[in-house]
């Protein structure tokens, strides 16, 4: 998967220098009025996590850096001051994202973190962040358990699985769906999502005809796929992630398993998905979005300096929003509070946030605003097609054949 690749080392006269291997910094175009606010975080950029990290998360972190230091630098409770990234690969290795953490917040003391990618390894790092008393703003954890730990410095934007499997189901019975076959990634993200959807589907009439789990790193998903084939289900429903996304939709079109509703995600909501299958070839296909540059004046404008600046490269259409959302809401709070983290953690459980998702607000840890929703692939873009008070194009009831 092609990943952002981030600017090349340049002069202080410049936004941003570029990511070394290790620490990164960025650098302030204009004369600072005090010292740097320093912004630490690990990320994947190489392993299994780096396609989502690298589409979701870390261009958001930059783009958001330069934005802010061409304005003159991050709102400081009035004052101006320039971002100083530090920054570090995770290696998708949790172990090593623990300990980057601890290095960031202990010995390095940087003023503010951005949080990791992923479900595991936000619940690895939150409790870390808690001890620490960093604010975390997590626009990639999906995980029910998380919410549930109730750490006061921990907030996750992404609707939770009960609310993005509830609009699944609340879809399907809709539309009529009598059967489904499920696939599950067998990890924090998969299980919860599957527990997720059993319970959704418990008061419903729609039975499963069958339901397998995979693990991380898995390369043939055919026999599964021709298993379900042959049971001839109404639904495909995959919990799953970027590349097996990927992997379950171009070995569903070569065998020919083509149900009414096709569901993948995540992965589905990335412009990698669209070139990959090609525009025709992802027609109908569903998954977890909830944002595109229709849904708001916001939106339009994040999208288009995202865009610009990643060289045509688009953010997804789920996540990116969320962690577009995340620094909306960390720079406001910065502005009100300072970099007194517990202010900025009172400013942000205690107020709604304008954000290019619409309003937010957390009851402990979760966004309680944002809806469950579901997307769909329609010439060339993922619209929001469910529920219809989100939506920015209507459901296409049945899936075209494979293209």
């Amino acid at each position: 998967m092609s990943t952002p690749k981030p600017p090349a080392l340049i002069s202080r006269r410049d936004a941003i220098t570029g990511l070394a291997a290790g620490a990164a910094t960025l650098a302030l175009p204009v004369r600072a009025q005090t010292g740097p606010v320093r912004v630490g975080y690990a990320i994947a950029r190489t392993g299994p996590w780096a396609g989502g990290a690298q589409v979701s998360q870390e261009p958001n972190f930059l783009l958001w850096a330069e934005q802010q230091n061409a304005a003159g630098g991050l709102n400081v409770k009035g004052t101006r001051r320039p971002i100083e990234l530090v920054s570090y690969d995770d290696r998708s290795e949790t172990e090593t994202c623990v300990r980057t953490y601890e290095k960031l917040m202990g010995s390095d003391k940087v003023d503010l973190i951005l949080p990791p990618w992923g479900s595991t390894a936000n619940f690895a790092v939150a409790p870390l962040a808690n001890r620490f008393g960093y604010p975390m703003l997590a626009p990639t954890a999906l995980s029910r358990k998380l919410i549930d730990m109730n750490l006061p410095f921990f907030f996750s934007f992404l609707q939770q699985p009960d609310r993005m499997m509830g609009a699944l189901v609340d879809m399907l019975v809709a539309n009529g769906v009598r059967t489904i076959a499920i696939v599950y990634m067998d990890d924090l993200f998969g299980l919860e999502n599957f527990a997720a959807l059993n319970t959704a589907l418990k008061n419903t009439a729609i039975q499963v005809t069958d339901r397998k789990s995979y693990p991380l790193g898995v390369k043939d998903l055919s026999p599964v796929l021709r298993a379900f084939k042959d049971q001839a289900p109404d639904a495909f429903i995959g919990i799953t992630y970027p590349p097996d996304t990927i992997l379950a939709s171009k070995q569903a079109k070569e065998i020919g398993f083509n149900p009414k509703f096709f569901y993948a995600s995540v992965g589905t909501a990335f412009q990698l998905y669209r070139n990959v299958m090609t525009p025709a070839g992802a027609e109908g296909v569903l998954g977890m979005g909830s944002w595109n540059a229709k849904s708001s004046a916001s939106a339009k404008a994040y999208f288009d300096a995202h865009t610009k600046k990643f060289g045509g490269k688009e953010p997804d259409r789920w996540a990116s929003g969320a962690c577009w959302a995340s620094l909306e809401v960390l720079t406001a709070a910065v502005g009100k509070a300072g970099l007194d983290r517990k202010a900025i953690r009172e400013y942000i459980a205690k107020n709604e946030h304008d954000t290019l998702l619409g309003k937010i607000r957390f009851n402990g840890s979760e966004n309680v605003a944002t809806p469950g929703s579901v997307s769909q692939w329609q010439n060339g873009e993922f619209e929001v097609v469910w529920p219809k008070a989100m939506a920015t194009a209507a459901l296409v009831p049945a899936k075209p054949a494979w293209k």
